[in-house]
């Protein structure tokens, strides 16, 4: 079980926004913010998500943001959902990585996918078989 996911973003404001855009459709909102890092769960949920532009101290020397992208698959409640996050992303700057459609692989799941400012490839999804 994860408990939580850091991502390190170049342009936290811009960033901040796309991710709140895009998360809403899926039930996911901002619940923190600190000076340069956002806080994000499930309605009702606990925070799983930190997204922020400060290096960890953690972090290896030479890492910094876009330099080794992710990919995060978040769970939507039905296709709108998907297409709405689709949607909210490509208008905060994201880069389309797979419109919304029919996914069959390891089951049938309609999905999106962007890649976000940092180049991190993020999916809306619902697995319907």
């Amino acid at each position: 079980m994860i408990h939580h996911l850091g991502i390190v973003v170049n342009d936290f404001t811009r960033s901040a926004a796309l991710y709140d855009a895009c998360l809403a459709p899926l039930g996911i909102r901002r619940t923190e913010t600190d000076i340069d890092w956002a806080i994000y769960a499930p309605d009702g949920g606990q925070p799983f998500l930190w997204l922020g532009s400060e290096i960890p101290t953690y972090w290896r020397s030479g890492n910094q943001a876009g330099n080794a992208p992710l990919h995060i698959a978040f769970i939507a409640p039905d296709r709108a959902a998907v297409d709405a996050f689709y949607s909210a992303a490509l208008e905060h700057g994201a880069e389309d990585n797979g419109p919304p459609g029919l996914r069959v692989g390891w089951g049938h799941f309609y999905s999106a996918y962007i890649l976000d400012l940092d180049g991190n490839n993020i999916e809306a999804t619902i697995r319907e078989k």
